[in-house]
């Protein structure tokens, strides 16, 4: 069971007014080790697991258009990933982050822009969360700093980067002192201690993948371990545990989006995994949270399926206005490929596709005058292009998952969201 402690908080004397400058006590929280904690389940939230994992079981392995395309893991690891740093007040469009991804093979052709590289950080630690998932080694707290220092490298958290902290930090109130804020994690002399005890909880085998992944991302979220950057990293480590457990082997359900449109629900569940001496209260704290978080995991599995349909229709259609699309061909390739990448140079398709040069050229001639992409930049050298379609469909998803009804017509958007396509 957690843990409330008292400690004086002495100011500097910083601050422009008498709040910001005061002195005084606070409360800081020591968690449960997980090694300590009752992680039982009621009956009705250990079928709520079941079913969420029944279902991401299902989209990778038996879901085709889920389960064999690169394309659109890819787009939805981007989903997720811009979810997640909305959640902590990052927003940007949907084409500029796309060109800051272009941005990163050809600076020379895109224009650097600060806050979408903050965004496109989030992608990198997703991915390393993900590709560290699928080595044989144990996850250890060195394992949890890379995903933080990724997240933050090109940033202006980098210095923070993969760094434990060595002083006090809190969530809410006031910048200059912890007095009225609205949770205080545990003093930094008990942080190492903590890592490790979650990092040996990552590598269990012995209970639900969801519910694994669900209490790992809770206790991180209680930790705080870092200066800055904590809830896109406590997010990532959720893939980190699904994708060991084997539980998400294909693809990144895009669980943030969920999390981010039922954001007052999430942070009341864990806020209230922030429990004192109470045995009881810890356990209906536990089975609440796992509860949420495994119907979370489920609308994001079903919008994963649905986006998977509604672009592998969508090549349909791209197929049908091309004609004869030749089997092998560079064109075939760069119609899957189009999907997980709508901006893009001939170079840098080129490079994905491992096809020539104009091969390449030749293809993207063809989607041009199909209408199917359209060149973004003038003149004719370093053309980037963008694929429409799968932007809008990239937006669409976006918005239908900001209603609580997952349907914009029954319930508008709850945060902001990209704006609805203009009928031509």
């Amino acid at each position: 069971m957690g843990t409330y402690h008292e400690a004086i908080w002495v100011s500097e004397g910083a601050g422009r007014t008498r709040r910001e400058r005061a002195s005084g006590r606070y409360q800081w929280y020591l968690p449960s080790r997980l090694a300590d904690m009752d992680l039982s389940l009621d009956s009705d939230v250990a079928q709520d697991v079941m079913r969420a994992e029944r279902d991401l079981l299902f989209a990778s392995t038996v879901s085709p258009s889920l389960s064999s395309t690169e394309g659109i893991a890819r787009l939805l690891l981007r989903c997720e990933s811009v979810a997640s740093s909305h959640i902590e007040g990052l927003s940007i469009g949907t084409r500029r982050l796309l060109r800051a991804e272009l941005y990163e093979q050809e600076p020379d052709n895109v224009r650097f822009d600060k806050s979408a590289l903050a965004v496109l950080g989030n992608i990198h630690a997703m991915s390393d969360a993900i590709g560290m998932a699928d080595g044989p080694g144990l996850v250890t707290t060195e394992t949890i700093c890379q995903i933080h220092r990724a997240l933050c490298q090109r940033t202006n958290i980098e210095r923070f980067g993969g760094v434990v902290r060595t002083r006090q930090n809190w969530v809410g109130g006031t910048s200059y002192n912890p007095l009225a804020a609205d949770y205080v994690p545990p003093a930094p002399e008990y942080v190492p201690a903590l890592l490790d005890d979650l990092a040996a909880f990552c590598n269990r085998r012995d209970l639900p993948a969801v519910e694994q992944a669900a209490i790992a991302h809770a206790q991180f979220e209680s930790i705080h371990p870092f200066a800055d950057g904590n809830g896109r990293t406590g997010r990532a480590l959720i893939h980190l545990v699904l994708r060991r457990r084997g539980t998400c082997p294909t693809f990144t359900p895009p669980i943030s989006l969920i999390l981010a449109t039922e954001r007052d629900e999430y942070m009341s569940c864990l806020d209230g995994m922030h429990v004192g001496e109470d045995k009881g209260v810890e356990h209906e704290a536990v089975n609440d949270w796992v509860s949420f978080f495994a119907t979370c995991a489920r609308s994001a599995c079903a919008e994963s399926m649905r986006l998977a349909q509604d672009l592998s229709e969508m090549e349909a259609m791209w197929r049908e206005s091309l004609g004869t699309v030749r089997a092998g061909s560079a064109l075939e390739a760069i119609l899957r490929e189009m999907r997980g990448m709508p901006v893009f140079s001939v170079n840098s398709m080129r490079r994905l596709c491992g096809r020539s040069q104009p091969a390449v050229s030749e293809a993207v001639r063809r989607l041009l005058e199909a209408g199917i992409v359209r060149v973004t930049t003038k003149g004719k050298r370093n053309r980037v292009f963008e694929v429409p379609d799968v932007i809008s469909v990239f937006n669409m998803l976006e918005r239908r998952l900001a209603s609580p009804a997952l349907d914009t017509v029954v319930e508008p958007p709850s945060r902001p969201v990209p704006e609805r396509p203009r009928e031509d």
